[in-house]
Formats: structure tokens, C-alpha cells, sequence
């Protein structure tokens, strides 16, 4: 039996036997079903043939769209959901703690302590980094910076020591057994840092209404950036402006009473940061990189200031050069490296020098940890040396990771703050002198004698007059043998035609002035 040829738009299933293509599914039926079982039976093996043709001839119905299952509907087009609740953000960042920072799984990642610091540390500079004026924190990013940080710091609520304890029992005695509480350093610092956290927040909330001083964009025009600019911004922060005739002594004391308070809370963080640096163990890959001894870490100069009789911390780092952030973090390396290499002399009794006793090593070290105690107060907000970058990476106490990245983040904001502080002092003081200066000029004009003020009105005989006693007077007071010179007032005049007039008049006259004397 001849077949039909294949036309677009039809399938390979006009060529299969009738019986398959009815015995496919109810929607690619070609033939009706019959309507009663009797029907059925009286139709003949003949009569396949017929529907055959009937199938071959007939149009096949359009194709419906397939529907995609579940899994597949739910990987190809994902519902619009809303903002995650809390307990798949915590889960998400415990997931990312636990898998050490490798999200392959492959167990590349880094450790605990060191997961939790740089998410402590992440955080905050999501948080803080945004904060570019003195205003209070908004509300969004306070209420995530407590939240987030409550989920790291939950972790702390385990980090127990056994301590003896008193147990009192059923008959009145008591005996003593071993209990858990939390790590001293975990129970005295963590209560202490949240208290810093809160003052921080506070004191930026003093920032709140109206103020004296405002902020301009960095896209403003000229004229409203002011005259007073500042050497060395960096372009992300806005710049300050204060009214032209500077800040009230009243704003400025209060404002100066705030810089004070965030400057303890600022020496506070930094003590705290400092210990919790000093109880991590020294990397083995750092002692690596030591020289061997601290003469040639230091450099002859510093090293005989330090090894002098005579010694001052200030006057040797006076003599240094520290213009830039990369010199002061490059003096920091270096002191911290001859500190730590006369520490492990001292601790091995190894051969320091000739005539070096061991009273000398121990005022040497003092000396230099103080010189670095210095260096650190000067200039916070400095980065971190290689000697702290290499204690917190390869550091394994969750403890101290936590209390280091903590502090660390409370001594960047309060720094932030202080500085933002500072800005608003200084454009004050640049707004004072200048209008300072303006008023100096303005004084000096005025302070000028009416007989020495020349106007371009007066008649030429006048003003030959006033010159020739102005000289008279002059030669009176060199006459007279003085020592002391008295200053010659400023006079608001054209000085050559002065001159040219002066020169006319005295030629006639009994005495008579050479060009060049009067232009002394």
C-alpha cells in the first residue's frame, strides 16, 4: 500500500501501524474510541485497513506544550520569593564557617579561628565602611551589625574552662567537684568589647539634628567645595564646610569634649588588640625570615640610638623618616623583628656580643618595645605589621581569633570616627586663619596716617610737599645716631610719578635730590 510522502510539520508517527499510533497517548489519538463493545467486535480484521488509510489521511492536531515536572519546573523557573528569613542567613553563615571557606567541600579551607576573624572582619567593614560622615548609624546596618555579630560571638558561649566548685548536697554537707565556665579572657574581654561597641554607637548618635558644620558632594561646583581644601583626602570621603565665620566656641568645645571620649574608647580598643596579639604564639614560618641578629634588622643608625647611653624614644623617631604609611609599617617590622629576636636570645642565653651583659639585652628589648608602643599611639590607624598579619593566620585558638578581629574592627570604627572629628576641627581652624589674615590686611590699611595716604586728587605741589617732609624726617631720625630704625609706613601711591614730581621741583630749589636717593 502506497504511503504518503512526509510533509513539514509531520511526524514519524503517520508511518507506524494504526494499532500504535491509537495505543499512544489520548491526546495523539487519530481515530475515535468505539462507543460500545459490540461495535468493536463486529468490526473485522478488514477494517483495519480502512482505518489505517483513515489515519494516514487524516490531520494530526496540533502539538501540546509539554509541561515540565516539578524538580525541572522548580530548576528552570524559580518562584519569586521574598527577602530570607533569619534562619537561612544563619545557616548560610555557619554553613560558610564550617566549610572553612571552601565552598568546594574538598577540605581545602581554612580553620576555625581563622574563618571566624575574617568574618568578624568582613563584616565590619560592610558595616563601618559605609559610615563617611559624622551621623548616626542607620537603623539597617545597626540592627545588622548586632545581629550577625551575636551569631559569631554565640560561639564564645562554649568556649569553657573546669573550674573547682562547691556542691552542696541533700544532708547539709558540701563537697567539691569540677564545673565549666566560660575562659577568663572570654568572660573579662567579651562583656568589656560589647561596652566599647555601645559607647561607639552612642557617641555617633550625638551626631543626630542639625549642626554647625555640613557635607558637600564630591560632584558640587567650586563655590560650594570653599576655599580651604585639605592635602591628602582620600576621594570616597565627602568634604567638610563650616559658616565663614568658623564654629561657635560652644560647638567647638563640645565637638573637641567628643573627640576626647572617642579617643579613650580608641586607646582602649588598641590596649585590648595589642594583649590579645602578644598571648598568640610566633608562627615557625615567621622565625624562618628573621635575620640573625637585631643590628642588622634595625640599621647601624637606629641600632646605636637604641644601644646609647643617652636614649629618647621621641628624638629616635624624630630622626626617621615616616611621611608615608608604607615607611611607618616598614619601622614597625623592623623594630618588632629585632624585639623578637633579642627575646629568643635572652630566653636561649645565646651569644649576644662582648661586654654586652644581661642587664644591657633587657634595657636594649625595653627600649625598643617602647619605641614601638610609641610608633603604634602616633600613627593609629596604620596597617598591620608582617609579625601580626602572620599571628593571625596561622593562629588555631578561636578564643583569641575572636577577641583579635573583635577589638581590631571597634579600633577601626573609633579611628574613623576621631578622624571624621578631626576634619570638622580643621576646617575650623583653616576658616579662622583666613579670616584672620583678612582682618590683619584690612587693619594695616587703616592704620595708615592721613599725611602718608596720597590721593590722585591732590595738586602736584602737594604731594612734592608731603614727599620732601616724609625725607626730612627720615634724615632727621639717621642724623640723630639712633640704633633702631623706625619702619616707614606703606603708602597707597604711583611711586614713579611721585618721583618725576619731586625731581621738578627740586631743581630750582636750594637742595636737590639724586633719583636714586629718593627711590631709597
Amino acid at each position: 500500500m502506497a504511503r504518503g510522502l512526509l510533509k513539514r510539520g509531520q511526524s514519524l508517527d503517520r508511518f507506524q501501524p494504526a494499532h500504535r499510533v491509537m495505543s499512544s497517548s489520548p491526546s495523539f489519538s487519530c481515530s475515535p474510541a468505539p462507543s460500545s463493545p459490540s461495535e468493536c467486535s463486529s468490526r473485522g480484521r478488514g477494517s483495519v485497513d480502512e482505518e489505517e488509510e483513515e489515519a494516514v489521511a487524516a490531520p494530526l492536531p496540533p502539538l501540546q506544550k509539554r509541561t515540565p515536572s516539578k524538580s525541572h519546573r522548580s530548576r528552570a523557573a524559580p518562584k519569586n520569593v521574598g527577602m530570607p528569613s533569619e534562619m537561612d542567613l544563619m545557616k548560610e553563615r555557619f554553613a560558610k564557617l564550617l566549610l572553612g571557606e571552601d565552598m568546594s567541600g574538598t577540605g581545602k579551607g581554612v580553620s576555625s579561628a581563622l574563618a571566624l576573624s575574617n568574618s568578624i572582619t568582613n563584616l565590619a567593614a560592610s558595616v563601618f565602611g559605609e559610615q563617611r560622615r559624622l551621623e548616626p548609624m542607620s537603623d539597617d546596618r545597626r540592627r545588622r551589625w548586632k545581629k550577625e555579630l551575636d551569631w559569631i560571638l554565640s560561639v564564645t558561649d562554649h568556649i569553657v574552662e573546669f573550674v573547682p566548685l562547691q556542691q552542696e548536697c541533700e544532708d547539709g554537707t558540701t563537697m567539691e567537684v569540677m564545673g565549666t565556665q566560660l575562659r577568663k579572657d572570654i568572660l573579662t574581654n567579651i562583656p568589656a568589647l560589647r561596652k566599647l561597641d555601645a559607647m561607639l554607637l552612642g557617641y555617633l548618635d550625638n551626631f543626630k539634628g542639625e549642626q554647625e558644620f555640613w557635607y558637600v558632594s564630591k560632584d558640587a561646583d567650586e563655590s560650594e567645595k570653599g576655599d580651604a581644601p585639605r592635602d591628602g583626602d582620600k576621594w570616597w570621603i565627602p568634604k567638610v564646610r563650616v559658616p565663614s565665620e568658623g564654629l561657635s566656641d560652644q560647638s567647638r568645645k563640645w565637638l573637641q569634649h567628643q573627640k576626647d571620649l572617642v579617643g579613650q574608647v580608641l586607646k582602649a580598643a588598641m590596649a585590648m588588640n595589642a594583649d590579645v596579639l602578644t598571648q598568640m604564639e610566633i608562627p615557625e614560618e615567621y622565625l624562618e625570615t628573621l635575620p640573625k641578629n637585631g643590628k642588622e634588622s634595625l640599621g647601624d643608625s637606629i641600632y646605636k640610638t637604641i644601644t646609647d647611653e643617652q636614649f629618647d624614644p621621641n628624638e629616635l623617631l624624630n630622626t626617621v623618616d615616616l611621611s608615608t604609611e608604607h615607611k611607618i609599617v616598614d619601622l614597625k617590622d623592623r623594630i618588632e623583628a629585632s624585639v623578637v629576636i633579642w627575646q629568643r636570645k635572652l630566653s636561649n642565653k645565646q651569644y649576644w656580643g662582648p661586654g654586652v651583659s644581661l642587664d644591657k639585652r633587657e634595657q636594649f628589648e625595653e627600649r625598643a618595645q617602647t619605641a614601638l608602643l610609641i610608633l603604634k599611639h602616633k600613627f593609629p590607624g596604620t596597617g598591620q605589621s608582617s609579625l601580626e598579619i602572620s599571628k593571625i593566620q596561622c593562629n588555631k585558638d578561636v578564643g583569641f581569633a575572636i577577641l583579635e578581629s573583635y577589638s581590631r574592627s571597634l579600633e577601626s570604627l573609633a579611628f574613623a570616627v576621631l578622624s571624621r572629628i578631626e576634619d570638622v576641627l580643621y576646617a575650623d581652624n583653616v576658616t579662622q586663619d583666613l579670616r584672620r589674615s583678612k582682618s590683619k590686611k584690612r587693619s594695616s590699611l587703616e592704620d595708615i596716617p592721613e599725611s602718608f595716604v596720597v590721593d590722585d586728587t591732590e595738586p602736584s605741589s602737594a604731594r612734592a610737599s608731603d614727599s620732601l617732609q616724609w625725607q626730612h624726617l627720615e634724615d632727621r631720625s639717621l642724623d640723630s645716631g639712633a640704633t633702631k630704625l623706625r619702619k616707614v609706613p606703606r603708602i597707597r601711591s604711583r611711586k614713579c610719578m611721585h618721583v618725576e614730581k619731586i625731581e621738578t621741583v627740586c631743581d630750582g630749589g636750594s637742595r636737590s635730590f639724586s633719583h636714586g636717593e629718593l627711590c631709597l
